[in-house]
C-alpha cells in the first residue's frame, strides 16, 4: 500500500502543473479551459530539446559512446579521420607479390640482429665488466662497437638498395647520434688511460707486464688487492655502487663466519661507529673492535669524497647505463620505420602509447632487478640499507611520477589549434597527469626525513618531560624500511581507468582492458609486499627477495608491452588481418616478457659472478 505522503506528493504536483499551464495559455485558446492530460505530460524547452538531441561525447571520433562497441571494422569510418596506410619497407620485403622488384630483407634483419646484440648484449656486459674492472672489458666494448658498425652497414647498404618509404625520418640521425655519446664515454676511458700510463712511464714501480696490466689496463694499485675503485679520475669506481660499503678486513679468511652474520644484520651498529677515523681503511685494512669485544670488518664509508667527484661518478654511471635505454629507443622507432606507421592523425596517439608503455616495461624490469639483489647497496633490493646517505626507492618513484606528471599535464593539448574546447578525451588524460603530479608530490613528502621530523614533533611536545632526550624514545620496526603506497597506487588507479576507456572497437576495449588489468595486478602486489615487509621489516642488508615483487614486476613489464600494442593504428592493421584476438596479443607480450626477465637475471647473475671472483668473499649464515 502507498504511503500517504506520496499520494499527498504527486496530488501537489498535479496541482502546481495544471496552474502553470492554465497561467501560461493563451487567452483566446479553447484549450486553456480544458483540463486534458496533455496539461500534466512533462514538457523541455525546444532548445534544450534539440541539443540534447546532438551533443555527444567528443574525443572518440563519431561512435556512439553510449552504444556498444562495434565488432568488425569500418573502413569508410577509419577513412573519415586518417589517411590511407600507405606502402612500407614491409609491405615491400613481405607483402609485395611482383618477384621482378628488388626485395632485400636479409639486410634488415641483419641490422637488427647485430644492433640488438650490441646494445642488449655487449654493452651490459661491458658495463657489469667495468664494474669490477675486469680485465676484459676493453675486449667487450670492442665488440660493442664492432656489432654496431656492421649493424650501421647493413642498414646503409639496404638504404641505398631500397626506395625511400618514410620521408623525414629520423632512425638514422638519433642512431648515429647515440653512439657519437657512446664514444665520447670511452674517450673519458681513453683520456684516463693514458694519464695512467704516463704515470707509469714516470713512476718508479717495478717494470713488468703484470704491473703494466695492472697500473695501466685495470687501473689499479697494486696494494688494492682487487678491490680498488672502480674507475680513475674522473670515474673511479663502481658507477652502481659506488663503494660505500667495503669490507676492509686485513685477514678476510680470519673472520669466522657466525661473526660475519652477526655484522650483516646488525646495520645499526654501523652506522653507530663509522667515523672519520675509519677512511683509511680505505687503503690499510684493519679489523675494528666493537664494544662486545669482536672483531668485525669496518666500513669505509664513500661519501667522504669530494661533492664533485662524487657527482662526476654519478654522472658517469647514469650516462653509460642510458645507453642500454636509448637502444631500446631505437628499436621501437626503427619498427614504427619499418612498418610504415605513426603518420599524421596517428602520430600522438602512437607516441604517448609507445613513451608511456616503454616507461611500464622498463621499470618492470628494474624493479625486477631490485628483486634479483640489484641496488642493494643503497637498500632498493627490499633489505636493509648500509647507510642512510642514499635517497630511498619510494623516493625515486614518486620524484619520476610528479614530473611526469608536471610535465605530461600541459603535452595533452599538443596538436589543438588555440581556442578549441577541451575534448572529453583530453580531460580524461589530463586527469591522470594531475593526479601523477601531486599524488608524486605526496610521496616525496613522505619519504623526506625532514618532514618525517616534522611529523613527529607533535608527539614529542606531548611528552611531559620536555627535556627528556630523544633517543629515550624507541622507533617502530617499521621506521627501518619505506612503505610507501603512492607509487602503486598511482600507477594501479591508472590501470583501472584505462580499463574503462571508451572505444570505437570491442578488440580495443579488451586490450585496453587487458593492460590495464595487468597495472592494476601490478598495484595490488606491491601492495601486498608493503604489507608483509610490514609486518616483518627487513633486518638484513642481504635482499629479501619478496615473491610478490617477481610477480608485481613481471605484470608491470608485460602491461607496459600490451600498452604499447594497443595502439590505434596497431588494433586497425590486426582487424584488416584478422589478428584481432586478445589471447594472441597476451600470449606474444607474455612470451616477449620472459625472454626479457631470462636477459635480466643473466646480466645480473653475471655481474654478481664477477663481482665474487674479483672480491673477498663475505660467509653469511643461513636462517634455518
Amino acid at each position: 500500500m502507498r504511503p500517504r505522503w506520496c499520494v499527498q506528493r504527486a496530488a501537489i504536483a498535479a496541482c502546481l502543473g495544471l496552474t502553470f499551464h492554465v497561467t501560461h495559455a493563451a487567452p483566446n485558446d479553447p484549450s486553456s479551459t480544458d483540463v486534458s492530460s496533455d496539461a500534466f505530460s512533462p514538457r523541455m524547452p525546444e532548445g534544450l530539446l534539440e541539443g540534447a538531441s546532438v551533443i555527444k561525447r567528443d574525443g572518440h571520433h563519431n561512435h556512439n559512446p553510449h552504444a556498444s562497441p562495434l565488432l568488425e571494422l569500418n573502413e569508410t569510418e577509419v577513412l573519415m579521420y586518417h589517411a590511407p596506410t600507405p606502402p612500407s619497407y614491409y609491405t615491400i620485403d613481405w607483402d609485395n607479390t611482383d618477384m621482378s622488384v628488388s626485395r632485400h630483407p636479409g639486410l634488415m634483419f641483419a641490422h637488427a640482429v647485430f644492433m640488438c646484440l650490441a646494445f642488449f648484449v655487449a654493452l651490459p656486459v661491458g658495463i657489469a665488466m667495468r664494474s669490477v674492472r675486469h680485465g676484459w672489458h676493453g675486449v667487450a666494448v670492442m665488440f660493442f662497437y664492432g656489432l654496431s658498425v656492421v649493424g650501421c652497414a647493413a642498414s646503409a647498404l639496404y638504404t641505398k638498395l631500397t626506395p625511400n618509404m618514410y620521408e623525414g625520418s629520423s632512425h638514422g640521425s638519433h642512431g648515429y647520434l647515440i653512439l657519437l655519446f657512446a664514444l665520447l664515454l670511452s674517450g673519458v676511458d681513453v683520456i684516463h688511460l693514458f694519464r695512467r700510463l704516463v704515470a707509469f712511464i714516470k713512476g718508479d714501480q717495478e717494470r713488468s707486464l703484470r704491473s703494466f696490466w695492472t697500473a695501466v689496463v685495470l687501473g689499479k694499485d697494486a696494494n688494492e688487492y682487487g678491490q680498488g675503485p672502480e674507475y680513475s679520475g674522473l670515474i673511479a669506481e663502481e658507477p652502481e655502487e659506488f663503494d660505500e660499503v667495503k669490507f676492509t678486513a686485513h685477514s678476510h679468511h680470519d673472520v669466522r663466519h657466525t661473526n660475519t652474520a652477526e655484522w650483516a644484520n646488525n646495520v645499526r651498529h654501523h652506522q653507530r661507529h663509522s667515523s672519520t677515523e675509519s677512511e683509511g681503511t680505505l687503503f690499510n685494512p684493519h679489523l675494528h673492535r666493537t664494544d662486545s669485544g669482536k672483531d668485525e670488518p669496518e666500513l669505509a664509508p664513500a661519501h667522504k669524497r669530494p661533492l664533485l667527484r662524487r657527482i662526476g661518478l654519478g654522472s658517469f654511471a647514469v650516462f653509460e647505463r642510458l645507453l642500454v635505454f636509448a637502444g631500446l629507443l631505437q628499436l621501437l622507432t626503427g619498427i614504427v620505420i619499418y612498418t610504415g606507421g605513426c603518420r599524421e592523425n596517428y602520430l600522438n596517439g602512437c607516441l604517448a602509447h609507445l613513451i608511456k608503455g616503454a616507461i611500464f616495461w622498463s621499470y618492470g624490469l628494474l624493479s625486477f632487478a631490485r628483486f634479483l639483489g640489484s641496488f642493494a647497496e643503497l637498500g632498493w633490493a627490499w633489505n636493509r640499507a648500509p647507510t642512510e646517505d642514499f635517497y630511498t626507492a619510494e623516493f625515486v618513484e614518486s620524484l619520476v611520477i610528479f614530473v611526469y606528471g608536471a610535465t605530461n599535464t600541459w603535452m595533452e593539448r599538443f596538436g589543438a589549434n588555440p581556442g578549441d574546447p577541451f575534448t572529453t578525451k583530453q580531460i580524461q588524460h589530463i586527469g591522470i597527469a594531475v593526479m601523477f603530479c601531486f599524488a608524486g608530490l605526496v610521496g616525496m613528502g613522505i619519504e623526506s626525513k625532514k618532514i618525517r621530523q616534522w611529523l613527529a614533533a607533535s608527539t614529542f611536545a606531548s611528552l611531559s618531560t620536555p627535556n627528556a632526550p630523544r633517543e629515550a624514545v624507541a622507533e617502530p620496526p617499521s621506521y627501518s624500511a619505506s612503505f610507501n603506497p603512492f607509487p602503486p597506487l598511482v600507477i594501479g588507479i591508472t590501470g583501472a581507468a584505462m580499463a574503462a576507456h571508451a572505444q570505437t572497437y570491442l578488440f580495443q576495449v579488451q586490450i585496453h582492458a587487458l593492460w590495464g588489468n595487468l597495472l592494476v595486478g601490478f598495484s595490488v602486489l606491491r601492495c601486498l609486499t608493503y604489507f608483509f615487509l610490514w609486518l616483518s621489516p627487513p633486518r638484513s642488508i642481504l635482499p629479501s627477495r619478496p615473491p610478490t615483487e617477481a610477480l608485481g614486476s613481471f605484470f608491470l613489464a608485460c602491461g607496459g608491452l600490451v600498452f604499447m600494442l594497443s595502439t590505434e593504428e596497431v588494433t586497425i592493421a590486426a582487424m584488416r588481418r584478422g589478428r584481432d584476438d586478445v589471447m594472441m596479443f597476451l600470449n606474444v607480450a607474455v612470451a616477449i616478457t620472459c625472454f626479457a626477465f631470462c636477459w635480466t637475471l643473466f646480466i645480473v647473475g653475471f655481474k654478481g659472478l664477477l663481482k665474487s671472483r674479483s672480491r673477498p668473499v663475505v660467509g653469511y649464515q643461513t636462517s634455518a
